[in-house]
């Protein structure tokens, strides 16, 4: 299902196999675990890096799991939006800059998931990120909305991205201000290209919890929809 592995101050998060990796109550848990896997084991320096195998980065939640329950699948909907939430305010507590490498393709809570690092760098030659919640009928968690106000600058962006069920490409998403970088023709060149960018950040030795508590300072409206505000915390990490 993922994998971390640490190399030198790069933690490596994997979504491994061929599938989509969607995210199913087991894939968000073990996710989550190895998300404070890395937080306990930060020092100075520490950058994570997180990608994944084949042809997809994340397709969303595991509608099938959802949908096999017959009457309870809105159900099993709501308990992953409400199990996803932690994963998020996991990636925007962790004290460590942390970097998105897209394999593939981005979709719903998987682009959520790539967009609550702070870098994320896609390929030229393909992959595309979408949210396809306009398209089947599904509304938007409010967390969702408030991680792309927080992330996405423009409105025209943030329109393209939540209202046009468009499928966005590497260099139309750089041209949005959704992404930071899609120069690279193959999943290693994304990955290589991550691992130069957290290689210099590493070299900086910044104090992970000064970065972390700025990083939530820029984002005051997300924090508190995840739950991530200063008394939570003095509770979270005592």
């Amino acid at each position: 299902m993922c994998t971390l592995e640490k190399r030198g101050d790069l933690f490596h998060l994997t979504l491994t196999g061929d599938d989509e990796h969607r995210f199913h109550p087991d894939t968000i848990t073990s996710v989550l675990s190895l998300l404070e896997q890395a937080k306990s084991q930060s020092t100075k320096g520490s950058v994570l890096i997180t990608t994944g195998h084949g042809k997809f980065f994340s397709n969303g939640f595991d509608l099938a799991w959802a949908q096999s329950a017959g009457l309870g699948a809105i159900e099993r909907m709501h308990q992953m939006v409400k199990s996803f939430k932690p994963v998020l305010a996991a990636l925007l507590d962790l004290p460590m800059p942390t970097i998105a490498a897209l394999n593939g393709h981005a979709a719903a809570s998987g682009l959520m998931f790539a967009l609550s690092h702070d870098y994320v760098f896609m390929r030229k030659d393909r992959g595309v990120l979408y949210m396809s919640e306009v398209d089947i009928g599904l509304p938007v968690p409010d967390y969702f909305s408030a991680l792309v106000v927080a992330k996405v600058g423009s409105g025209i962006a943030r329109r393209e991205l939540l209202l046009s069920g468009k499928k966005l490409k590497g260099e139309e998403a750089v041209a949005l201000g959704i992404v930071d970088s899609a120069a690279h023709d193959s999943a290693e060149g994304v990955v290589e290209a991550t691992v130069s960018l957290g290689e210099s950040l590493a070299a900086k030795k910044w104090n992970g919890e000064v970065y972390a508590s700025i990083r939530r300072s820029l984002y005051p409206e997300l924090c508190r929809m995840l739950e991530l505000t200063a008394n939570n915390l003095a509770t979270h990490n005592h």
